[in-house]
């Protein structure tokens, strides 16, 4: 077996060091471009305009080693409509399984019917120490939400702890999970960039690869399996001649297997950040400065324990934007501190935030060829905000958000809000923020959609539907959305498609 990666070796002192490794330090290799391939959409008619980074991992474990680490594996309901959309055998009786058979949960109050305990990728709870994170949980029950003891159980509904990939204070990446003891038959092959895929008689033989010395490589082999992500995968499939015709003519490739479907369907997560100031001295924005950021990094470094071991995403939850919905569709991950995703602090001394926004949007936009290079980054329109419905429910997140915040739990921690403001309540004031603000959840999926139908990119085995000795295995696959970050959900995808692969299946589950 040989795995492709892009990326290099990491640099020693990254692979080690404080950025890799160290949860807290999540958000820095993002604009790397040695570990990051720096995506950014189109501009966004319905978003002023703006270009919204899309940052895809470029790295060993792929965007699970610069992602925020945060676990959730979405809704039961989210694959039963895996299923009524097409992707037979993908309903949550079938995946539950292989969510099961990936994990190893360490959290004490996981629901043992619905989490794993001796798979390879770890996830834990963080220790809650700051008092925000109960403060905040207090408030949401306040307001009239649940308390749910495990989001990962049966009932995701509520406000609760967020498990994270974490691993005794340590980043628990798809790599270090997988790969940190390789068996013998595996061989890493890094710093190779996929051009195309060779095909003989329709049936995938091969990679054309180009190492970072710009030097041309091919391999032969056996089967395929595409796993370059939910950008990467149909641009990889599209310079190979697999595609939309009209799209690939624009860009002088013969067509090899007319797919319509590939690069269609791109989904994404927005989210928003409703920030409020701390009248007490106990966010993480006391820490934040280069001297702050030192000990942080110190301590972790000698016992990879303290600040430098969370991501801080410890708290969060899921609710409804109305009660016609069969199901949660707002996120929330709660933040003891006002900062962007890339770090910038909100000018204040202390402060708090919430990260809201859909979680099962209809909007769907494409990954397009710009040049029948590889070396050319893809053209991403995401279309954000083009269904009216997402209006109406960015407006019932911000304002469940600003309801929890206004409860007595926090009244002794909240100050005034920063973000959207005071004076902005009407729907339309609400919507120019959206507008203005509104970031990607980096979260994208869906353009290489599994279906049983001819349009399918995949059936529900993943193999690529026109061509024979090709598969696809990623977030590219998923026919929708699931409730919440994508990154368990992904890694459940590749475990079931491998089973398949190799012609087994793990029975299915129903818990009670």
């Amino acid at each position: 077996m040989l795995l492709i990666e892009a990326g290099g070796r990491p640099a020693r002192w990254f692979d080690f060091g404080v950025p890799s490794k160290m949860p807290s330090a999540f958000y820095l290799p993002i604009g790397n471009p040695h570990y990051d391939w720096r995506f950014d959409s189109s501009p966004q008619l319905h978003m002023n305009q703006r270009r919204i980074s899309c940052p895809r991992g470029r790295t060993m474990g792929g965007s699970s080693a610069i992602n925020g680490m945060v676990y959730v594996r979405g809704h039961a309901k989210d694959f039963d409509r895996w299923q009524s959309l097409g992707a037979t055998g993908w309903a949550f009786a079938d995946v539950l399984p292989y969510f099961r058979k990936a994990e190893r949960a360490t959290d004490p109050t996981r629901d043992v019917g619905y989490r794993g305990e001796s798979g390879p990728l770890v996830t834990s709870a963080g220790t809650l120490s700051n008092p925000l994170h109960e403060a905040f949980l207090a408030a949401a029950e306040e307001a009239g939400h649940r308390r749910s003891s495990d989001l990962n159980g049966r009932q995701q509904e509520g406000f609760g702890t967020l498990a994270m990939t974490v691993r005794d204070g340590v980043r628990c990446s798809a790599a270090s999970a997988y790969l940190a003891a390789p068996p013998a038959n595996l061989k890493i092959l890094r710093g190779h960039q996929a051009h195309r895929l060779r095909f003989k008689n329709g049936r995938c033989y091969g990679v054309e690869l180009s190492r970072s010395n710009g030097q041309a490589v091919r391999v032969t082999g056996g089967r395929t399996i595409v796993a370059c992500g939910a950008i990467g995968s149909p641009q990889l499939l599209m310079l190979s001649g697999i595609g939309p015709p009209e799209a690939l003519s624009k860009v002088g490739i013969k067509v090899l297997a007319d797919r319509r479907e590939v690069g269609e369907n791109l989904r994404d997560h927005l989210e928003v950040y409703v920030q409020k100031a701390c009248r007490q001295p106990v966010t993480l924005n006391a820490h934040l400065g280069r001297m702050g950021k030192a000990r942080i990094g110190a301590q972790w470094l000698l016992t990879q324990r303290g600040l430098g071991a969370t991501n801080h995403f410890e708290t969060g939850g899921f609710i409804r934007s109305d009660h016609s919905k069969n199901w949660p569709d707002i996120q929330f991950h709660f933040l003891p501190a006002a900062m962007s995703y890339s770090g910038a602090l909100a000018g204040v001394k202390h402060g708090f935030q919430a990260h809201v926004g859909p979680m099962s949007s209809n909007a769907r936009g494409t990954v397009r060829l710009r040049t029948d290079k590889a070396t050319d980054a893809p053209l991403i329109d995401f279309n954000y905000m083009s269904e009216p419905d997402d209006w109406r429910t960015f407006r019932a997140a911000i304002r469940a958000a600003r309801e929890i915040f206004e409860q007595p739990a926090l009244a002794r921690f909240a100050g005034r809000e920063i973000s959207p403001g005071k004076d902005q309540h009407s729907d339309r004031e609400l919507d120019d923020f959206v507008r203005a603000h509104a970031e990607s959840a980096y979260h994208p999926c869906g353009t290489c959609r599994m279906g049983s139908d001819d349009n399918a990119v995949v059936d529900p085995s993943g193999r690529v539907n026109g061509v024979d000795d090709l598969w696809v295995a990623d977030a590219s696959v998923f026919p929708h959305l699931t409730n919440g970050n994508l990154n368990a959900p992904t890694i459940m995808v590749a475990e079931k498609i491998a089973d398949q692969l190799r012609g087994r299946q793990l029975p299915a589950e129903s818990p009670a």
